[in-house]
């Protein structure tokens, strides 16, 4: 974990910012705030870990480490504890308005807003920068949510199968099997039998940044870690993958119905 500041006994964490874990089983008194969080015990831990995502707090830690351990370290990295939910929160609401599943809404597609229109056409037609799709004009905004993201789970199918296609020859490697995923927290993943797992939300992203994404997956295929050779080999088909890599990270993409 980087970024660590000792927890200052002046400081004050306004008690919203910390996010109650939606599954929280332990909870801990923060200088003035309380912090319901999750703890998971697992023989393969060696130490306690810390990780924040716009659930809140996930602690795991070995099975028979002390409790009072664990707070310590609660109360060691509570600053960064409050930094990161704080983050975690302004992305929530930036992925809350980078969309609007609505008819007349604008969603971004490969990096371009399009708007979502209520056509009532036999199936959802791209035309120009407008979504036509075949609802009423009495369908709830659930129904438009559920029509344009059918629509666009279709077309990252066929983008991801097309983009790994092309790629894979000139890193060098072969693909077997594509499953686009509904992760929260990863862009992509890939297995040693040539399995490739790719974010459906990608799709919003513009499409060098997919394949930056899918550049990554395939080179794991001679790599699965990410050592100096892992990198020659992105680095080999993307001379300027950082710059895509920097985009990436800062990239914000709508939430998706699950």
């Amino acid at each position: 974990m980087r970024g660590v500041l000792l927890f200052s006994e002046s400081f004050a964490v306004p008690e919203r910012i910390f996010l109650k874990h939606p599954q929280a089983n332990a909870s801990i008194a923060l200088h003035g705030a309380l912090l319901h969080y999750l703890l998971r015990r697992s023989a393969r831990r060696r130490s306690i870990g810390l990780r924040v995502n716009a659930q809140g707090l996930t602690v795991s830690a070995p099975p028979c480490t002390p409790l009072h351990d664990i707070e310590a370290v609660l109360c060691q990295r509570a600053v960064w504890i409050a930094r990161c939910m704080a983050q975690a929160t302004q992305h929530k609401s930036a992925q809350q308005a980078a969309a609007q599943w609505r008819a007349g809404g604008s969603v971004p597609f490969l990096g371009t807003p399009i708007t979502l229109r209520l056509a009532g056409t036999a199936s959802a037609t791209l035309q120009g920068d407008e979504l036509l799709l075949p609802l009423p004009a009495a369908a709830s905004a659930q129904e438009v949510r559920c029509a344009a993201q059918t629509w666009l789970l279709g077309q990252a199918r066929r983008m991801f199968t097309r983009q790994l296609d092309e790629w894979a020859p000139r890193v060098g490697v072969r693909w077997q099997r594509l499953t686009v995923s509904r992760a929260r927290t990863r862009w992509g993943s890939a297995s040693a039998d040539g399995a490739i797992r790719l974010n459906r939300r990608l799709i919003h992203l513009p499409p060098e940044l997919v394949d930056y994404v899918v550049v990554h997956e395939l080179a794991h295929l001679h790599e699965m870690n990410h050592s100096a050779r892992f990198w020659q080999h992105v680095e080999r088909a993307l001379p300027d993958y950082e710059a895509r890599s920097e985009r990436l990270r800062r990239a914000v993409t709508p939430a998706w119905d699950d």
